[in-house]
């Protein structure tokens, strides 16, 4: 039997379909083009898992189940997808709509960066770690929060929203309500955001021939232009690594995990990111003087870690 990971993000649905030794056999994705109607995000998630199945030459009778990663909280009491601020949702009946169009009665949600965390505990570079949290810089920043094995989900099933944490007060407003949230500062969006701010005041910067033109401006721009020497992107990622050094080190002081694994876009930079983000970390935790410390590592799945642990959310 096969089971069925989606991972419903901001940007892109993935679906891809697992065998037994959790390696993803078939794949197709949509895009996203939230905000719209839930019904019309969930048709073409529907039509692409029928596209990964007719890839793989299966049937439903073939499928154990089907498991979604989505951003914002889960309320696995009532089936719905309480809240997704970056996708419009409010009390969505995300089990039902997935089962109608699918004829798939076994199917699981969960947070989205519960799942990757999942995926890589499972299946990447948390194996064997017992306490374990995935931050993934994305559309958002998600966290998932594994403790003594098992994923943190609070009374609600809404635990681990740290990228809604605050990390400069009275800051950026965020789509969720608050302002100064650590989504606002940390994520892709925010590091895009930050660097067509700088390149607006530095016409000069070589930021503008790594892009090549203002709407192609994308995460690693600012990356890319700092190798190249450029003052204003040097500023750019400094400024960026300082505040997701931030958010992980409350992350450190809160729950002292064995291993933090960083994944999504920005994720990529992996060593170009996370070097520097680990001399600011060891600078400002509180427990800067212990013996045994948090490792820092980038997440190995890649865009897979989603889509493999939302498959196993049956287990």
């Amino acid at each position: 039997m096969y089971r069925i990971g989606v991972d419903l993000g901001g940007t892109n649905i993935v679906v891809g379909i697992i065998d037994e030794n959790n390696r993803i056999v078939a794949k197709a994705q949509r895009k996203t083009n939230a905000p719209r109607p839930a019904e019309a995000i969930f048709d073409d998630m529907a039509d692409a898992i029928r596209e990964a199945m007719e890839k793989l030459g299966v049937t439903k009778d073939d499928i154990r189940s089907i498991g979604v990663g989505t951003p914002g909280s889960v309320n696995k009491a009532l089936e719905l997808i309480e809240f997704a601020n970056n996708l419009g949702f409010d009390n969505v009946p995300a089990y039902r709509l997935l089962r109608v169009r699918t004829g798939i009665e076994n199917v699981y949600f969960d947070n989205d960066a519960n799942c990757a965390a999942l995926g890589e505990a499972v299946a990447g570079c948390g194996q064997g770690v017992k306490d374990f949290v995935m931050v993934t810089l994305g559309t958002g920043v998600g966290s998932g929060i594994i403790v003594n094995g098992k994923l943190v989900t609070g009374v609600n099933y809404a635990a681990g929203e740290m990228g809604h944490t605050v990390i400069v007060f009275g800051g950026v407003p965020c789509n969720c309500g608050r302002r100064g949230c650590w989504e606002k500062y940390s994520s892709a969006t925010a590091l895009i955001s930050q660097t067509k701010d700088a390149m607006r005041l530095h016409p000069e910067s070589k930021m503008w021939d790594v892009a090549g033109e203002f709407s192609r401006v994308n995460g690693r721009t600012a990356f890319e232009a700092a190798k190249l020497g450029d003052p204003a992107a040097k500023k750019v990622v400094n400024d960026y690594e300082a505040y997701l050094a931030c958010g992980i080190s409350n992350l450190i002081n809160i729950f002292q995990p064995d291993m933090i694994c960083v994944g999504g876009g920005i994720g990529n930079e992996r060593e170009n990111l996370l070097a520097p983000v680990r001399r600011i970390v060891n600078s400002e935790i509180y427990s800067i003087h212990a013996k045994k410390q948090t490792r820092i590592v980038s997440a190995t799945l890649g865009n897979d870690a989603g889509v493999i642990g939302a498959a196993l959310l049956d287990e």
